[in-house]
C-alpha cells in the first residue's frame, strides 16, 4: 500500500513539474532527443527552393518565385517525404521525386511503366 501511495505521489509531482515548465519543456525535450529536430516547416516557394527542392526539371524558382506567386508552396507532406528520401538514400531532388512517385504507383497497384499490375485489367481492346 505504501508503494502505491509513493508511486502516486511521484506521478503527481511529475505532473505538477510538467505543468509548471510547460512553456520550456518542448525545447528541452528537443535538445535531449536530437532526432526530433529534423523537421522544419517550409512555408513558401523560396524556403523550399533554398532547401534544395528545385532542379532544372522541376524549376519552382522561375515558375513561382520570379512571378511572385502568393500561394503557400508545395504540399508539406510530399516535400517532407521527398526530403526524407533525399536524406536516407543520398539522392538528388529529381531522383527522390521519382522514387516517391514509384512508391505511390506501387501502393496503387501500378508498375513503374504505368501498366496496372492487376491481371484482370483490360489494357487493349
Amino acid at each position: 500500500m505504501l508503494f502505491y501511495l509513493s508511486l502516486l505521489a511521484a506521478l503527481a509531482s511529475l505532473v505538477m513539474v510538467g505543468y509548471r515548465y510547460r512553456a520550456s519543456l518542448p525545447t528541452r525535450v528537443k535538445a535531449f532527443f536530437p532526432s526530433f529536430n529534423h523537421y522544419t516547416p517550409l512555408a513558401s516557394f523560396s524556403d523550399q527552393a533554398r532547401a534544395g527542392l528545385s532542379s532544372p526539371m522541376f524549376d519552382i524558382e522561375s515558375a513561382n518565385i520570379a512571378e511572385g506567386d502568393s500561394r503557400a508552396g508545395l504540399d508539406e507532406q510530399g516535400t517532407q517525404e521527398v526530403l526524407d528520401i533525399m536524406r536516407a538514400q543520398r539522392v538528388n531532388f529529381d531522383q527522390a521525386r521519382l522514387i516517391r512517385h514509384n512508391q505511390i504507383l506501387a501502393r496503387n497497384g501500378i508498375d513503374p511503366s504505368g501498366m496496372p499490375l492487376d491481371s484482370k485489367a483490360i489494357t487493349r481492346l
